[in-house]
């Protein structure tokens, strides 16, 4: 007989030893061998909204979970989705994860997994719900925002740094939604059907690199069907590519209910199981083991129908993953709410915003000089950590932009209209308008401050877009106000491209995403030129809906007919689309300009032939040509000329961001496999490598090329 004070002291006995497999193997099964078979299944299915059991005889403690990717979601009561109400659960917002892509600083994201692990950590949470790497693949998808964008290999290079920020703190990244969840528009149901080449080269790169480099603990599955099979129990995602191709040890927890059967749940790949079920005939929560993963799954392995041995797989993986967080005794104590954490959500919200436009240096303002400024719209003042869906937030403090902007402005006049509302109110449009151009007319600058928000049918869960155009009526108030000031710049705020008929009218666009905590001192930092934008665009800005690649094919290819939707575009996502087919973006994917001036030359690789083992070592000269210090982002694209397969004209193989003095130069180097030139053959089912000519492309954006040469690979 074992009591807990024996199994804490064998614990701390064990967590004394080297942490080798073997080792690790042997504590997961001598706690295997201690467990009854009801409790091993509970340990499979949720005991709350955001807990499932440990073992309480054995002082085997429960895993704690939390949404979201961009910061630590707010207590939730036990068995509904109510807030708790608690005063000890504010958190630093950091800013969303398409604007932590827009950084290209992987040294960045590190450090926001680092901050947003220690707090999790704070918070008793042992398992964070993200981050989040499906691929931008329309502008209308409301989780968008949540994102790394529309290239997988930005998204890979990006999200591996977070994971390893987050699990420093004994905190499990969950990665999220595997897979092809691209579209919140019946996602608990819709069939999608894609090419084993897109899947590979495009869908699932991001997830590859979070488990084979991010060694990420955890994977949540996705809500939507891929082939026939919901994605949470999926036998060729999860038990063919996750568990055996990529050899994850980790735990696989389903989203929210979305899990839609027993046996699948068992056999195809599905560790814990999420979610309260819901009685059919009344809308009422069931206790939690009424769960496809509770009592009917341990029925099934006392009869044997299904083998123990697939349950034993579970538990151990979910004794590996305690291992990790709940039973790793060495594991610090967290940190919430701490200037170091509010440095971070600064710096990467200044980090990423994209200077999209500058006509005759609008921008920056001397923050020294005595202007009107009118500041105009309302999300100018609209809290963007709340609403959006899981992801929202309690912040401990939200800095608007105006707030911020008056905060540095301090000579100014900043004179402020609401312009339009988002909400169901009794305030007269027409007024909004008719107060905004008054404002206008009074002012030496307008600043329009407007873009998309969090309500539903804009950037939310569970709710795409209806359309590209900016909502509210925004696109008329910009042409109003321009007829009466030509000195306007818009601040653009959302997690989506969005369309701009207005685009030639205004001197400046600013694309700000949604910055969390510090949102109005980022925006004011890049305003007032106290920093130069270095952001650079992760995703394409189309000109119109149908210059997109999901949306050109028609209503199969997106959004489908309501059961099934086929992915017409199959590899030519994004800029792929736009560069091969020849349609002119609105703005490219890593367009991103700058306060001052940047030469690339003298581009070489380190030999004209390779073979499949070598590596490209590009080498290239940086020089700032301008003024003041500023951040270039030099591009690195690869394409096959002359290819005898279907291929994207170039694709993004290296990028590197490089901080610069005025006047300075460097010399960098960028690095790339020629191995990872290879497609995926689809014939062999496997990556493949077409020998021949190759043209590297040099630039700083898809649309903006400094320079083209060749390579053979022999």
């Amino acid at each position: 007989m074992i009591n807990k004070l024996n199994l804490l002291l064998f614990f701390i006995f064990i967590n004394s030893l080297s942490f080798s497999q073997e080792i690790k193997d042997f504590k997961i099964d001598s706690i295997l061998s201690l467990l009854t078979l009801k409790e091993k299944v509970s340990m499979c299915h949720a005991q709350s909204q955001f807990s499932s059991p440990g073992v309480p005889r054995l002082g085997i403690p429960e895993l704690w979970m939390s949404d979201g990717p961009h910061g630590i979601r707010a207590e939730i009561n036990w068995s509904n989705w109510d807030y708790s109400g608690w005063t000890n659960d504010y958190i630093t917002a950091f800013p969303a994860l398409t604007c932590l892509a827009a950084t290209f600083n992987p040294f960045l994201s590190n450090q926001y997994g680092t901050s947003i692990g220690e707090e999790a950590r704070y918070r008793k949470k042992d398992i964070l719900l993200g981050p989040g790497v499906n691929i931008y693949r329309t502008p209308l998808n409301g989780r968008n925002f949540e994102y790394m964008g529309e290239d997988p290999y930005l998204a890979s290079i990006m999200v591996v740094p977070y994971i390893k920020g987050v699990q420093t703190n004994g905190v499990a990244a969950c990665v999220k939604h595997f897979a092809l969840n691209n579209q919140e528009l019946w996602r608990n149901h819709i069939n999608v059907q894609v090419s084993d080449r897109a899947l590979n080269e495009i869908y699932l790169p991001a997830f590859k690199a979070a488990v084979k480099l991010g060694e990420t603990w955890s994977i949540m599955g996705a809500y939507n069907q891929f082939r026939g099979q919901h994605c949470s129990h999926h036998e060729l995602l999860l038990n063919k590519i996750l568990k055996t191709d990529w050899n994850f040890d980790g735990v696989v927890i389903s989203d929210w209910g979305g899990t839609h059967n027993t046996k699948e749940a068992a056999l195809n790949g599905l560790d814990i199981e999420m979610g309260s079920p819901i009685d059919t005939k009344t809308p009422t929560r069931q206790a939690f083991d009424a769960n496809f993963l509770g009592s009917s799954f341990l029925e099934l392995v006392k009869s044997r129908e299904i083998d123990e041995r697939v349950l034993d797989d579970k538990v151990r993986r979910i004794l590996c993953l305690m291992m990790r967080t709940t039973l790793d005794l060495g594991r610090p104590l967290g940190k919430i709410n701490n200037v170091e954490h509010s440095h971070v959500a600064r710096q990467v919200a200044t980090e990423g915003i994209v200077l999209l436009k500058n006509r005759a240096n609008f921008f920056p303002l001397n923050p020294d000089k005595k202007l009107t400024i009118a500041l105009i719209g309302e999300n100018a003042i609209k809290s963007m950590t709340t609403g959006g869906g899981s992801s929202e937030l309690k912040a401990n403090y939200e800095v608007s932009p105006l707030e911020g902007l008056k905060k540095r402005f301090k000579n100014a006049s900043i004179i402020f209209s609401k312009g339009y509302t988002s909400e169901n109110s009794d305030q007269d449009p027409k007024l909004l308008i008719s107060d905004a151009i008054e404002k206008a007319t009074q002012a030496d600058v307008v600043l329009f401050v407007g873009g998309l928000n969090k309500n539903r049918g804009q950037d939310c869960e569970a709710e795409d877009r209806k359309e590209l155009k900016l909502p509210y009526n925004q696109d008329y108030l910009i042409g109003e106000l321009q007829k009466v000031n030509p000195n306007i710049g818009v601040v653009l705020v959302g997690g989506n491209a969005v369309s701009m008929p207005w685009i030639l009218k205004v001197k400046a666009v600013l694309q700000t995403w949604y910055l969390g905590s510090e949102a109005g001192n980022a925006i004011a930092d890049i305003i007032s030129g106290d920093s130069n934008p270095s952001g650079k665009l992760p995703f394409s800005f189309p000109v119109k809906l149908n210059d997109n690649s999901a949306h050109f094919f028609g209503e199969l290819s997106y959004p489908g007919d309501g059961e099934t939707q086929i992915y017409k575009d199959d590899i030519l996502v994004g800029y792929r689309w736009h560069d091969t087919k020849n349609i002119k973006p609105l703005f490219s994917f890593g367009h991103g300009l700058s306060y001052t001036t940047f030469e690339i030359s003298e581009i070489k690789s380190n030999k004209k032939f390779y073979t499949a083992s070598d590596s490209i070592i590009l080498s290239y000269k940086l020089t700032n040509t301008g003024r003041r210090e500023g951040a270039e982002v030099v591009q690195v694209y690869i394409g096959k000329s002359n290819s005898k397969i279907p291929r994207a004209l170039k694709e993004l193989k290296g990028f590197k961001k490089t901080h610069l003095a005025a006047g300075n130069q460097t010399t960098e180097i960028i690095t790339i496999n020629i191995s990872d030139l290879s497609f995926y053959d689809e014939s062999i089912s496997n990556w493949n490598l077409e020998l021949g000519d190759y043209m590297v492309y040099v630039g700083n954006s898809s649309g903006s090329i400094s320079k083209m040469t060749s390579i053979n690979i022999k």
